[in-house]
């Protein structure tokens, strides 16, 4: 089995898993997550890649649902970081003028480990096929240049209501850019599952 690695975008897989599950507070292991994304390819997940915005806390008057919201991720994150071969990138969350919140640098931090992978020393598994999670289409450029320039084979892993205009519609552009697809679907999270 070949090695891949596999990077996921906690916000998009979070919608996912609530379009499946609601606000249920099932558990799942995300390393197992991305090897269950890998397998179903016939892949190896040797490495995967969690990449999360921090929550919103007021730097001058934290809320006290603010600060408890803080101490929740960050006993997440504690947690996660003793998983084996999972690397975990945090952004930021930054509140607009409209009381909207959007998630900030964690973008960047995904392309710079893609853009990383065609250097040998970054790459040392000399990984020639990669899985990403993601909706955004920002990311096109830098996986059209691992294709063309690098030779990486770029799997999309993306999930589908099937209706026009949803925030689920996966855009042409990272339809084309794709090598292969994977619709993740329930089971994906069901073998994923902890007891």
């Amino acid at each position: 089995m070949d090695n891949v690695y596999v990077y996921l975008d906690a916000g998009y897989l979070s919608k996912i898993k609530e379009y499946f599950y609601g606000k249920h507070p099932k558990k799942y292991c995300i390393k197992q997550f991305a090897n269950t994304l890998a397998k179903s390819k016939g892949y190896w997940c040797k490495k995967a890649f969690f990449y999360i915005g921090e929550p919103y806390q007021s730097p001058s008057h934290p809320s006290e649902k603010d600060i408890e919201r803080r101490q929740r991720h960050n006993s997440f994150i504690k947690k996660i970081e003793k998983i084996p071969d999972l690397v975990i990138r945090q952004g930021r969350c930054q509140k607009d003028d409209d009381g909207g919140y959007h998630q900030k640098g964690v973008d960047t931090l995904l392309t710079m480990d893609l853009f990383a992978l065609q250097d040998p020393r970054d790459n040392p598994d000399g990984i020639k096929t990669i899985i990403v999670l993601i909706c955004d289409t920002d990311f096109v450029p830098i996986l059209k240049k691992l294709k063309t320039e690098y030779r990486i084979n770029v799997i999309v892993a993306f999930f589908s209501d099937f209706k026009r205009g949803s925030d689920f519609s996966m855009s042409n552009h990272l339809w084309d850019i794709a090598d292969d697809t994977i619709l993740v679907g329930k089971d994906f999270f069901e073998m994923s599952f902890r007891e």
